[in-house]
């Protein structure tokens, strides 16, 4: 079975968004296929149509979240080690070719936002970040070629 590594913050987001879709999302479609049957002919009815769709995918979401739940590694970051870089550590890094300095914090796959400083460590870049310690260089191969960066400082 896959353990999905997750913090605790991002486990309980993923259970607001499932109970969510389970107490809101799910009767509002419900009612929303119900008054699309009564329209008629159903054949025609964009109304029903654009429901069921809509059921599907609340359907395949609350599927997912359940598994994802089920799976879940939560791993308390609160002490994590300040020596190597590992999942729920942040860390500054380096372009070694412009001098640009960039802050991300490993975190789960379903956490990941790199507009917000948050980036999986089954992303590429975070593959290459696991294990490394200040000074370490870290080689990644972005759509845009080869990037070095230097680990700056695990924060």
């Amino acid at each position: 079975m896959e353990r999905i590594p997750i913090t605790k913050a991002g486990y309980e987001a993923l259970k607001q968004e499932l109970e969510h879709l389970k107490t809101v999302e799910r009767p509002s479609n419900i009612k929303a296929i119900e008054e699309a049957r009564a329209h008629g002919d159903l054949s025609e009815n964009a109304e029903f149509h654009a429901a069921k769709e809509r059921q599907g995918f609340i359907e395949g979401r609350v599927s997912e979240l359940g598994y994802k739940l089920g799976n879940a590694d939560i791993i308390d970051i609160r002490n994590t080690p300040k020596d190597h870089l590992v999942f729920g550590c942040r860390a500054v890094l380096e372009n070694v070719d412009t001098g640009e300095s960039v802050e991300y914090l490993l975190v789960g796959p379903d956490e990941s936002d790199i507009n917000a400083g948050r980036i999986s460590v089954t992303s590429p870049l975070g593959k290459a970040m696991l294990g490394k310690e200040i000074g370490d260089e870290v080689l990644v191969a972005a759509p845009a070629g080869k990037r070095v960066y230097e680990i700056v400082d695990i924060v």
